[in-house]
């Protein structure tokens, strides 16, 4: 057998262009303007620091860019280079993209690294060729990329999970192998948690306040329970399947936060601890590639690093756009039944079309009506994991993908159709609290901006795509046609919003399809349209969002505070919060400054407990600098030697935040589902069928942020409301004349609810009142003592409030942007308390009307 002949090394090119022009199997002449002006960047500028990152748009070759970067390095400096991408399918994609397009030998590594293949691993580890592998490969206890020179980091937007991962622990309610580990978590939550939570997490119903619902458990109450909750989890961990993040989270629980939904308990850390991962911090340098990488820190807080160099964007690209996208909105116009209608005359005239949805469970309906009204070959995510080239080989097929809205390219013919249903917005536990419960939405901004961006950006890769993207789910829809929010976006894409938006108002499903097709021909009638989007653009001026330099300028502090906290040394700790303090002055960020309050009162109660001096001053802080907060207001328990935090009514902003779960399931107020949900209120509460008239009492309170219930049972009580720790129970006497007079049946069983609801609901502290909703005017002797611990609401004044109600709420309606505005929220407490909405009002009201008085004895 003959030796192998070793041939001389190849001198290795100056420079990243002049490595492209040397591959003699690439199938594209040469990089393009933009690229040029990127790499030049980056050898001039970065080739030598340890975090570098880089911003092109979507389609605009990115990846050949990373690409070009690590096999430089692999061949100048003998690194071994490791190329991450979010997903498998990605990682595939990426190998075939530098073997077909670029003429690069780039090596896929998927799957267990046991199974890695021998030669693929020795090739790597002798730099003789980059890896390209998934984050979950770099980010796992044992990876086997554990010795890498070099990181390229590529769609790192997409990063945040695949990277927090490692840190974060997850109990969830629809495992059953964690069902035990939940009903022992909760067993010691129960001690520092509310009882209306506890209440909450213990039904097995889920009702629509719960849909957004989630809990933080403050860290003074946290560090009560620490002991108890690592016994549990030592216990149970192996057997739930936890072992590994277990492990990572156990020494260092101190530094962590615990977060609670009624689906899920998340512990971890605030920033992703990355630098005590040595497969992430040990290489010489880090190259993060996104297609917006925003200007706030985002980036920096994303991966756990104090400062990351920003290679300047190409010169135009603030102007010019990727492709070209056509937006319908059907819910602008049409009704629900009608919008399916369209969504399936579309497919039918498109072939192929993409359809992205949030969830597993949003997923099997639409497979199911794809097959079973169109008749089309479905794909789903684990058919075009591998490839794509099944699906682009089938001229009438739908490839339906959950809860990925970025990472899967359809350039060209592939794909013109695109339909997204939902907002990709907080996609953990840790940011839905600090976005609907901390006021803290600006901090994430840039983060969701540039979801969205990937998910309307699927199928338009290069300057020549163009596909039509129809917009479902009111979250969505409401995000992007929002006037305010528009501002932020890219020039090009705010003029094809806008007109797309003018072409989605009062117009029929018909005018949708023809405009679908004059789109799809791409000929003279759709180039005069192109024209009007392109003069639009010239007049549109993207605004940068609000306190991004403020955030920039304390994204160091905020890590330098986890690596503090992390080692366990809380004035070190302490003092880098203040230093985050220091830098946020700007009023947009006052819930994000009452975070940082928490926090550095967090630390300094870990340094100190209850005797901190500097603990009870950063709590107290944290309640001023944002007192609209409902949540904070439970850190006065942790104010030992100083006087309680005024309560302010915070009762209301309890309900105020079930309202925004309400108002953001029902969507716009211009939408079909609110406008029906309106109407069962206004009709049911005006009918004289009893049964019908109860759901609508029972609708209203959901719809004004009560906790509501109605069984059917013996001498149960109608609907009941209860908001903090107060409970209104009814009776409805609804579809009486008014000339009729009360019984003592009737009064007794009225006067009974209360005790009823002590048995039978959790309802706080005891604090129950019952109240007859009644047309009569008068009561029998005999049921006036029954009546005098009971409230009287006359059916046409509760009528009127209702309808009151209902306007005061298409008001707020017609304002929601999305739950956690703090403005909104002051505003909607202000209407509420104005129009007797709010608990404490209403209960002032009712207690002031007693039936014994109210009703004339007869």
């Amino acid at each position: 057998m003959a030796f192998k002949k070793t041939l001389p090394a190849a001198p290795v090119p100056d420079n990243l262009e002049q490595l492209f022009r040397s591959l003699p199997r690439r199938k594209i002449p040469d990089v393009m303007p933009h690229q040029k002006e990127i790499m030049s960047a980056y050898m001039s500028q970065a080739k030598d620091m340890p975090d570098v990152a880089l911003q092109l748009p979507t389609g605009s070759g990115k990846t050949l860019v990373g690409l070009l970067i690590a096999e430089w390095r692999r061949r100048k400096h003998r690194d071994r280079v490791v190329y991450l991408c979010p997903t498998r399918q990605l990682v595939n994609q990426t190998v075939e993209q530098a073997a077909d397009k670029y003429g690069l030998t780039a090596l896929a590594f998927t799957g267990k690294a046991r199974e890695y293949d021998q030669s693929s691993k020795a090739k790597y580890s002798s730099a003789l060729a980059v890896a390209v592998t998934t984050y979950s490969s770099l980010f796992n206890t044992r990876p086997f990329f554990a010795d890498a020179h070099a990181l390229i980091v590529d769609d790192v937007h997409a990063a945040e999970n695949y990277i927090s991962d490692l840190w974060s622990l997850r109990v969830s309610a629809n495992l059953p192998r964690h069902a035990s580990l939940q009903v022992a978590l909760l067993g010691v939550l129960k001690a520092v948690l509310d009882r209306n939570d506890v209440a909450r997490l213990s039904r097995r119903s889920e009702r629509v306040s719960d849909l957004g619902w989630v809990e933080k458990l403050p860290t003074p109450a946290f560090a009560t329970v620490a002991k108890e909750i690592c016994g549990v989890l030592d216990e149970h961990a192996e057997d739930a399947g936890l072992t590994y993040p277990w492990s990572m989270l156990r020494d260092n629980i101190h530094a962590c936060h615990l977060y609670i939904s009624k689906r899920e308990v998340l512990i971890r850390p605030l920033i992703p601890p990355t630098w005590t991962h040595a497969p992430f911090n040990d290489p010489g340098q880090r190259v993060y590639m996104s297609a917006t990488l925003g200007a706030g820190g985002d980036l920096e807080r994303l991966v756990g690093r104090r400062s990351i160099y920003r290679l300047p964007v190409p010169e135009g690209w603030d102007r010019q756009g990727v492709g070209r996208r056509f937006f319908m909105f059907p819910s602008m116009s049409l009704t629900d039944k009608t919008a399916g209608e369209l969504r399936r005359s579309l497919m039918a005239d498109a072939g192929r079309s993409l359809v992205l949805v949030p969830s597993d469970a949003t997923c099997a309906p639409m497979v199911q009506e794809v097959e079973n009204q169109l008749g089309f070959s479905v794909f789903e995510s684990e058919d075009i994991e591998t490839s794509k080239k099944a699906f682009i080989s089938t001229d009438q097929a739908v490839a339906v993908v959950a809860n990925r809205y970025d990472g899967i390219d359809f350039p060209g013919d592939d794909c013109r159709l695109l339909f997204i249903q939902g907002l990709p917005k907080a996609t953990n536990l840790q940011e839905r609290f600090l976005m609907t419960r901390m006021g803290a939405n600006v901090l994430f901004n840039e983060r969701i901006q540039v979801r969205v961006l990937q998910a309307v950006g699927r199928c338009t890769r290069s300057l020549e795509d163009y596909s039509a993207v129809v917009v479902f789910g009111e979250e969505l829809t409401r995000y992007l046609t929002d006037s305010k929010r528009r501002e932020f976006l890219h020039p090009e894409l705010q003029a094809e919003i806008a007109f797309s938006q003018d072409q989605s108002i009062d117009v029929t499903l018909d005018t949708f399809v023809d405009n679908f097709r004059i789109f799809l021909g791409n000929e003279e009638a759709w180039e005069e349209v192109n024209q009007q989007i392109l003069a639009s653009r010239e007049h549109m001026v993207q605004s940068m969002f609000p306190a991004i330099e403020e955030l920039k300028a304390a994204v160091a502090h905020e890590v330098g505070f986890q690596a503090k906290l992390w080692q366990g040394d809380y004035g070190a700790a302490l003092e880098f919060a203040e230093r985050v303090l220091s830098e946020l002055r700007a009023s947009e960020l006052r819930g994000y400054r009452a975070l940082w309050h928490y926090l550095a009162g967090s630390a300094a109660w870990l340094d100190d407990h209850a005797e901190s001096r500097k603990a009870r001053e950063h709590f107290g802080k944290a309640k001023r600098a944002a007192s609209s907060i409902r949540w904070l207001v439970g850190l006065a328990r942790f104010q030992a030697g100083e006087e309680p935090l005024a309560d302010g009514n915070q009762v209301v902003m309890e309900q105020i935040e079930r309202v925004e779960s309400v108002l953001e399931h029902l969507g716009p107020v211009y939408h079909q589902k609110y406008s029906a949900r309106e109407k069962d209120i206004l009709d049911g509460l005006r009918s004289e069928n009893t049964k019908v008239f109860e759901e609508a009492h029972r609708l209203l309170g959901e719809m004004l942020g009560f906790e509501v219930g109605n069984v059917e049972e013996d001498a149960s009580p109608d609907p009941w409301w209860i908001a903090g720790e107060v409970c209104f129970v009814f009776e409805d006497h609804s579809g009486v004349q008014p000339e009729s007079v009360l019984n003592a049946t009737k009064a007794r069983q009225a006067a009974s609810h209360p005790a009823w609801m002590r048995e039978r609901v959790e309802t706080g502290t005891g604090n129950v009142l019952a109240v007859l909703i009644t047309p009569v005017k008068k009561a029998y002797s005999g049921a006036m003592p029954h009546l005098r611990e009971v409230a009287l609401w006359p059916l046409e004044e509760f009528r009127a409030w209702s309808e009151n109600a209902m306007q005061v709420m298409r008001g707020l309606g017609s304002s929601f942007s999305e739950a956690g505005d703090l403005a909104w929220q002051a505003k909607a407490k202000a209407e509420f308390e104005e129009h007797g909405l709010d608990t404490r009002g209403l209960e002032e009201v009712l207690r002031g009307q007693p039936a014994s008085e109210g009703l004339e004895s007869q």
